[in-house]
């Protein structure tokens, strides 16, 4: 009998040490991943894309107002519309 109680102390010493162990790689794994500088956030790449379109209408305010309403295709007037076809 003590044989076998001394076998289940050992194994559930033994559970919980890998147990620990397991915690403790993912309490790293998390504080490195928490910690790290590398790779790119969703609010840069947000920033990023608002920009984008700020310039892009920037751009196109400017061409109107240097070549006035011939930038982009109206469909208020009536066109021949077979060379768009």
């Amino acid at each position: 009998m003590k044989k076998f109680l001394n076998k289940i102390k050992r194994n559930l010493s033994n559970m919980a040490v890998k147990i620990r162990d397991h915690l403790t790689m993912k309490y790293m794994t998390a504080k490195t991943l928490l910690c790290s500088q590398r790779g790119e956030g969703f609010v840069d790449t947000a920033i990023k894309i608002l920009m984008a379109v700020v310039i892009g209408a920037l751009i196109l305010a400017g061409l109107y107002a240097l070549f006035g309403e011939t930038i982009l295709f109206s469909s208020r007037y009536k066109h021949d519309r077979k060379c768009y076809a």
